[in-house]
């Protein structure tokens, strides 16, 4: 599991999702097209529709890279209880990846347990609010097995 929502957050995930899937009004994102060059702003709608095509590939990877493990290993997977689990994923995940700067969940619960300065980290080749979202989901996918 681990290792899929790795493939899907950072080989899946297309750029523009990357980046506008935290915009609001009140915090839009400018994207600029890597090829064209043109740049769009992109504000509430945007963002959630930009984080829900994100959660929906992210949730599709997960469902193929376990139904293919499962039955590698020889393995029965209930359906119900297979959809129960990619549900709570995909909504667990959308909560954490839509960064709504100020209003986003993870941004709270990271300044709750005093974690902000680390969530803003954005140096030395690091992302503190992606690794704290690994975190989320490592603890998703411990609590599913």
């Amino acid at each position: 599991m681990r290792h899929a929502k790795k493939a899907a957050t950072i080989w899946v995930q297309n750029d523009f999702c990357a980046r506008v899937k935290g915009a609001s009004d009140n915090s839009p994102v400018t994207y600029e097209d890597p090829q064209t060059k043109e740049k769009t702003t992109h504000g509430t709608a945007d963002g959630q529709k930009a984080c829900l095509h994100h959660c929906l590939t992210y949730t599709a990877t997960q469902a193929i890279v376990v139904g293919l493990g499962a039955r590698a290993l020889g393995i029965r997977l209930h359906p119900a209880a297979g959809a129960a689990v990619l549900a709570l994923s995909f909504g667990t995940h959308y909560i954490a990846d839509r960064r709504v700067p100020g209003d986003g969940v993870l941004e709270k619960l990271a300044i709750k347990t005093g974690k902000e300065n680390f969530y803003r980290l954005a140096d030395f080749g690091m992302n503190g609010a992606f690794h704290l979202d690994i975190l989320c989901t490592k603890s998703r996918a411990a609590a599913m097995l």
